[in-house]
């Protein structure tokens, strides 16, 4: 037998390709390397959570509500734990931002020239019927000077100024997917070595697809322009698929193509998600992808942010995909305007 084939190689783990890359960096001291690894660690820890969340009783709601009036499950709690307590002791970040929590949170770290945006677990409502959930991060520099702890400039940057941006994936394997400006790329839990494996090198979204992911059972009360282009979109044929995990279906359709849109509405002029440790982040990794995403009107990483949960509507997927909904969006603008100048 040939030898090669008793010792394959099992590929290359998170660890060692972020080793790699920080060698692209001249100027890097490790910090932000260090940072990754400490959102992975936090990463497999939730996922042994969700794994076992039906045999000891952590599923199902906590009993609170959080800053947005969203009911906490369990889940929510543990995994805003875990992350904050890792980004804690690693010793990299001066504040967190989180879903979970109304304030910026202080880690201590006085010296952190990090900050991270984080929706440590989106989607949990699902966790009660097996589908897939997962986590969003943002990191910025921070912008005051260190010794002190974060200020709210820190933490209300625009997508801009993110130098890295990520998501988890709780499926049926669990994928990290990041970027730090270069590139995207997709890494696969193997559960039984407990290391992260590079599995989707330089991942690419097609430029147009055939999928559109909203919620139609907001449809009465989408404007006329959004209610166009769901028109549109099933005139071309497009194929509705919708899981309710922004997550889950944003990796869908950067792998596949399509569009993800949760609009304006009547009962929500501003949109649902949440522009820090949603939107930026799934933003920043679509652009590095050769994808789009916009509020409508306005590329998404430009939006200024004036609270830590600020709301903005959410387009994002294929470039060809997103810039026909503004084309639609475009025009319910161009129409109101000249209606308030009339």
């Amino acid at each position: 037998m040939d030898h090669n084939k008793l010792a394959l190689p099992v590929g290359t783990t998170l660890d060692r390709f972020i080793m790699r890359k920080q060698e692209d960096f001249p100027y890097a001291t490790g910090e932000l390397s260090q940072l990754l690894r400490d959102i992975a660690l936090a990463t497999k820890i939730v996922n042994r959570e969700i794994n076992r969340s039906g045999l000891i009783d952590i599923a199902g709601a906590y009993g609170n509500r959080n800053v947005q009036g969203e009911e906490q499950q369990k889940l929510d709690v543990i995994a805003n734990i875990r992350f904050i307590r890792a980004l804690r002791n690693g010793g990299e970040v001066c504040t967190i931002i989180s879903e979970e929590d109304e304030e910026m949170i202080q880690t201590g770290n006085v010296q952190g020239k990090y900050v991270v945006a984080i929706d440590p677990l989106d989607g949990s409502s699902n966790i009660d019927v097996n589908v897939s959930i997962g986590t969003i991060f943002s990191i910025y520099r921070r912008v005051s000077p260190t010794g002190n702890e974060g200020a709210e400039q820190d933490c209300l940057q625009s997508g801009t100024n993110q130098v890295a941006a990520g998501y988890v994936i709780y499926g049926p394997s669990t994928m990290m997917v990041y970027t730090t400006g270069n590139g995207v790329n997709g890494f696969t839990y193997e559960p039984s070595l407990g290391e992260f494996f590079l599995s989707h090198p330089q991942i690419t979204t097609p430029k147009t697809g055939a999928i559109y992911s909203l919620n139609e059972g907001n449809s009465d009360h989408f404007s006329e322009a959004m209610t166009a282009y769901v028109a549109h979109c099933k005139q071309q044929g497009y194929s509705a698929r919708y899981i309710g995990s922004l997550v889950a279906d944003f990796h869908r359709n950067l792998l596949k193509g399509g569009i993800y849109i949760y609009p304006a509405t009547k009962t929500a002029p501003s949109g649902k998600l949440r522009l820090m440790y949603e939107c930026n982040a799934l933003a920043f990794i679509v652009e590095q992808a050769g994808g789009k995403s916009s509020d409508g009107r306005s590329r998404t990483m430009e939006l200024e942010p004036k609270g830590m949960h600020d709301r903005c509507p959410f387009f994002i997927g294929s470039t060809e995909l997103v810039e026909k909904a503004e084309e639609f969006m475009a025009r319910e603008y161009t129409a109101a305007t000249a209606a308030a100048l009339s």
